[in-house]
């Protein structure tokens, strides 16, 4: 798997002097940053170049030396040094699995909780000595429309005790029909326990009820976020870890203790406390300690294995609880083992770093010598705490500040702000829509969940795979696109088998777009607001995530209305990808002029797979081509937009994070770095 991005300090110091290839590759980089191809030179250089052998070898002794005495300057120059993915970085991603199936159960559960079996009609108490065909026959109005044979809200008035008196097996034509007056009996052949909707019989004029217990919670994680973002940044990661699976235990228990819907959504607004930041603190410290080699496994793996298996288990373990309340009991109850934590868990050294507490910093980093069986010098120790108190008394000077308001003072900028805000809100209801919607597919619930669930692990292996080969802009576009026709064909098939299978490609799909756009805002807003930025990105996303169990509701009234709709927003959303521009292999804009700046020299149709020559590039053509450099010899990587890392579920506040600590040190090298 290729790197996502350079390791600064990847080499010991003895392997760079006895690679002398790859000492010699340093004439081929400008001092700036930028790539310089010698392979293209004009012919008056060609002339002085017997000249001016000897002043590129001593510029090339002197470049080796700066080299060598380069101080290690960021986080990422220790971990060459401990081990990028050594035998503790590999129990810390084991260490993932809890918390993926926290987030899962928090995420998902709800939606068992609330389901509704698909047919339900009257309950009349007085014919309760009657079967249940006897009782329908007689109480309840019969229907020649819609997917029921019978009325679901509405029931026959009549005298009971007289009609059984006489012997009656069928209804009589003059009785009236009224709503239902004692509640509703259930046909459990498709949903086999008894749930709270069922438990308090939110169906008829209460059948949206569901859907608003489901919005309360994304309100709640709207909340959350905003706590446990300030508690981390404030105590660190570690304590706002702990904290928000202690909320989910604490809410996830009461909710199986609750009996009315008012307290069923006080319980489930705490939970949603918990929604993300139980596994987005774990997944941020973990890719921390893994070098950038290794990102790109760990970020999407950690997905593509832990939550899918966790997804794809919960309606098993909901069929195996057989009742609502000890589904919520067995699926919140392991939150508590969240409580061992900071006994298991390093803390993020970047963070206490920030904080100024360096010293416990470099005792983390002992801790990984002592399991991975490496050491790291005294000098570069030295070095990174020197760079480190250096780094906090600049951002303590730093007196400009800044607001998410400069993201819309300038046109492009403007554009492309609202541009990501809209993309993301419709990325964030396309997909929870096809989680919600699985039960209007005409198909077992619980096994058209497995199965939708699945498809997260061939989408995350895809991405990571062609992620960094074919661009941002056209794989969001295409695969958003795809989601929508998918969701609109199913509307135009039988319900069923061939309606749920290209609903489930839909879902596919839309996996892998929701991936992307969790990376693009980061990649493409400007370093001094990209955190207030993602993070009011990441809000909106949750304001369309409550709208989306109302979508689902609309199958209520047709079941198609839904994946029409999702379906729409799907090629719309995917469309308006293709107004931004491309991020792959570019740096990312740091101040706002970068980010008004930013794609100016792209056009509409330019696609990394199908690449242009640019103006560089054809002007180079003038100039005289010489002999190109060795097979043998090292070429100079290129930095990646923003490690893949990024590129996952867990988080927007991942990105936010990892963009912050990029800006920092790209701030922090540039003034170490000779000149």
């Amino acid at each position: 798997m290729a790197p996502q991005e350079r390791t600064p300090c990847c080499e010991q110091e003895d392997d760079s002097r006895q690679n002398a290839g790859i000492d010699n590759n340093l004439s081929n980089i400008d001092l700036s940053g930028s790539f310089v191809n010698k392979a293209y030179t004009n012919s008056t250089d060609n002339i002085n170049s017997g000249r001016s052998m000897n002043l590129n070898d001593n510029t090339n002794n002197n470049e080796r030396k700066e080299d060598d005495e380069k101080k290690a300057t960021d986080f990422d120059d220790l971990l060459p040094y401990v081990g990028e993915f050594g035998l503790y970085q590999k129990i810390l991603f084991l260490l993932m699995i809890p918390f993926a199936f926290f987030v899962a159960f928090v995420y998902f559960s709800q939606i068992f909780m609330t389901i509704v079996p698909e047919q339900h009609w009257c309950w009349v108490p007085e014919l309760a000595n009657l079967t249940v065909e006897e009782r329908r026959a007689l109480a309840i109005p019969p229907k020649s429309e819609g997917p029921f044979p019978h009325e679901r809200c509405r029931m026959y008035s009549a005298d009971w005790t007289k009609a059984l008196a006489q012997g009656r097996t069928t209804p009589d034509d003059e009785w009236p029909i009224i709503p239902c007056t004692s509640g509703w009996e259930y046909n459990k052949s498709d949903v086999p326990y008894d749930t709270i909707a069922s438990e308090l019989d939110w169906v008829c004029e209460k059948d949206n009820l569901a859907a608003t217990a489901q919005a309360i919670f994304f309100c709640g994680a709207i909340v959350g976020g905003l706590v446990f973002g300030w508690i981390a940044d404030k105590y660190g990661r570690i304590p706002a870890l702990v904290g928000t699976n202690a909320m989910g235990f604490t809410a996830g228990i009461g909710t199986a203790f609750c009996s009315s819907f008012w307290s069923f959504a006080v319980c489930r607004f705490l939970v949603g406390f918990a929604f993300d930041n139980c596994f987005t603190m774990m997944y941020i410290l973990v890719l921390e300690y893994v070098g950038p080699k290794w990102r790109t496994f760990v970020a999407n793996m950690s997905i593509a294995l832990f939550f899918t298996l966790a997804a794809s288990l919960l309606p098993w373990i909901a069929l195996l609880a057989d009742d609502w309340r000890i589904f919520a009991l067995g699926t919140s109850a392991p939150f508590i083992l969240a409580l061992a934590t900071p006994w298991l868990v390093p803390e993020s050294a970047r963070w206490l770093v920030s904080q100024g507490k360096i010293d416990k910093a470099l005792t983390i980093m002992k801790k990984f010598e002592k399991i991975n069986k490496t050491k790291i010098p005294d000098k570069v120790l030295s070095e990174f705490t020197e760079s480190s108190l250096k780094t906090i008394k600049e951002c303590e000077a730093e007196s400009r500040t800044y607001s998410v308001l400069d993201l819309f003072r300038t046109p492009r900028l403007r554009r492309n702000a609202i541009l990501l805000i809209v993309i993301w809100m419709a990325i964030s209801l396309v997909f929870d829509g096809h989680v919600r919607n699985v039960g209007s597919l005409g198909l077992d619930i619980f096994l058209t969940f497995t199965i939708a669930s699945a498809t997260e692990l061939p989408a995350d292996t895809f991405l990571t795979a062609v992620l960094d080969r074919w661009g941002r802009r056209w794989l969001a576009c295409g695969s958003m696109v795809l989601s929508g026709i998918f969701s609109l064909l199913a509307t135009a098939v039988p319900v069923g088998g061939p309606s749920a299978s290209l609903a489930i490609m839909g879902r596919f799909a839309v996996n892998i777009s929701y991936n992307i756009g969790l990376q693009y805002a980061a990649e493409l807003l400007p370093t001094v607001v990209r955190a207030q930025g993602v993070a009011l990105i990441h809000i909106m996303g949750y304001v369309a995530s409550i709208v989306a169990p109302f979508v689902v509701y609309l199958a209520n009234f047709s079941q198609d209305l839904p994946l029409l709709i999702l379906g729409a927003l799907g090629v719309l959303g995917g469309l308006l990808c293709l107004f931004l521009p491309e991020t792959m292999d570019t740096e990312m804009p740091q101040t706002l002029q970068d980010g008004e700046n930013f794609g100016k020299d792209q056009r509409f149709w330019d696609n990394p797979c199908f690449s242009r020559k640019s103006d560089d590039e054809e002007k180079m053509e003038r100039y005289q081509k010489r002999a190109s450099l060795p097979i043998g010899q090292d070429r100079p990587s290129f930095v990646r937009a923003m490690p893949s890392a990024i590129g996952s579920r867990a988080s927007i506040r991942a990105s936010v994070r990892a963009s912050t600590r990029g800006s920092l040190r790209q701030r922090d090298r540039g003034k170490l770095e000779p000149v």
